[in-house]
């Protein structure tokens, strides 16, 4: 009993929840605090996990989730940054760069971007571990030097940090070890919390949908969506969501230096269509949230600052306020180059009518390119270079991908990975949507 108010009981929450009754402000933020400071038991903190991921949350439920575990360490005040603070954040695929193209397009459009971004872990590419493929740039910085790279560029990139949401970090860790990852309202409170930590105006989610995305179907995306796009409403963020295709990898490269380099071809002009058109629809929706137009008038701001050369400049001022050397930027073909090169050849002749982007993300994991465990290293130079998507037609023995690494053992096993990932028809397959719905706080938009 506290000032009159009796203190919950972790094990009359968990009752109540494996009912099916509905958690309080006041219980769930004792959860999280109990969680925090390790005064609940991890027996009893696993099994309200469990218990929600079988009974599920409320709206209001996940919202002071949410907001519990935003406050259990420190937020992020970007007051004193000028104009509209932005951020994007991708739910996680394979091959996907957008936040490089996103970033320094919408800086150069007006807009701040102050982002702290992740790591890759397991088949999904993190946005840090791709930065740090450029060499000597840093993105452990410290508060000042993160705020100052805003202040001179519009812009700045930099890893999370401990002390945002470590609420997170421990629950994560938890559903991790007890099969408990896959639910929507967890899921959806672990993206936000650390979103909301982070301070910015409007929050735009891109949520991936397909085989090589966490949400397999376009239902489980929209409810993914439409929850943490409650979330920040009721947070008082302007916040939406576009759900985009993952039954492919984004574009044609999959590894840190490859994607840098594939996005800086966007951004001078060239590169894949489907990475240019994600990201163009992409920066297009965050200037619209930001107030600069309605939306035809915002895609036509996005095409004019990439298509003059401005967001390759922004990336370019970005790299080096943070020590990094643009000559790479400027010429891609300067990467690093991995010292182990092979092509994979077509099996049969006929068409890609089915890719497995996991197992393709799973393959430059093989390959070096991403880590199993956090504490794994990465090699920058690995992955793959895809030849062909889905579609396209092929001939037996001709390249359909090229595969970088410095692991010579891994060589096969990764080719033969690689195989099967992809499906072969005699017909070429129906066409794919890139974006199949945008979701708002009162409404879904489907394409």
């Amino acid at each position: 009993m506290q000032n009159g108010v009796r203190t919950p009981r972790m094990y009359d929450l968990i009752t109540k929840k494996k009912r099916g009754g509905e958690l309080t402000k006041e219980e769930l933020r004792y959860f999280v605090k109990g969680c925090v400071t390790d005064d609940i038991p991890k027996e009893q903190q696993a099994a309200l996990l469990m218990a929600i991921w079988f009974q599920g949350m409320t709206d209001a439920e996940t919202a002071e989730l949410t907001v519990a575990m935003t406050e259990s360490g420190e937020t992020m005040d970007l007051s004193s940054l000028p104009g509209v603070k932005v951020d994007k954040h991708s739910t996680g695929g394979v091959g996907d760069k957008t936040t490089l193209i996103v970033a320094p397009l919408t800086a150069a459009a007006g807009l701040t971007v102050a982002k702290m971004s992740g790591r890759g872990l397991g088949h999904t590419g993190g946005t840090i571990d791709k930065l740090e493929s450029i060499p000597g740039f840093s993105t452990s910085l410290t508060m000042d030097e993160f705020f100052d790279g805003v202040r001179q560029n519009g812009l700045a990139l930099m890893g999370q940090t401990g002390e945002l949401a470590p609420a997170d970090k421990k629950l994560y860790a938890l559903r991790d070890v007890i099969a408990a990852v896959d639910s929507i309202p967890l899921i959806a409170s672990s993206i936000m919390s650390k979103k909301l930590a982070a301070g910015t105006d409007v929050i735009l989610l891109d949520v991936k949908v397909g085989s090589g995305a966490f949400m397999k179907t376009t239902e489980d995306a929209e409810k993914l969506a439409r929850a943490m796009v409650n979330i920040g409403e009721h947070a008082g963020k302007r916040t939406e969501a576009l759900i985009t295709d993952m039954n492919q990898p984004l574009g044609l490269a999959v590894g840190n230096s490859l994607e840098v380099a594939e996005a800086v071809e966007v951004l001078h002009g060239n590169g894949p269509e489907d990475v240019r058109e994600e990201s163009l629809m992409l920066s297009a929706e965050l200037l619209y949230l930001s107030g600069r137009g309605d939306r035809g008038e915002c895609r036509s701001i996005a095409e004019e600052t990439l298509n003059s050369g401005k967001a390759l400049e922004k990336l370019c001022a970005m790299v080096t306020t943070q020590g990094g050397d643009d000559y790479v930027i400027r010429n891609p073909s300067m990467f690093l180059q991995a010292p182990i090169v092979q092509e994979v050849l077509a099996p049969a002749d006929g068409y890609i009518v089915g890719m497995d982007a996991e197992s393709i993300g799973e393959t430059s994991v093989m390959l070096g390119a991403g880590r199993e465990t956090l504490d794994d290293a990465i090699d920058p130079a690995a992955g793959i270079l895809l030849k062909k998507k889905y579609g396209a037609p092929m001939k037996k023995g001709e390249p359909i991908a090229v595969l970088f690494t410095s692991r010579e053992a891994a060589i096969d096993g990764a080719e033969k990975r690689f195989l099967e990932a992809i499906s072969v028809g005699k017909e070429p397959p129906a066409p794919r949507k890139l974006i199949y719905a945008r979701v708002e706080k009162d409404k879904v938009v489907r394409y």
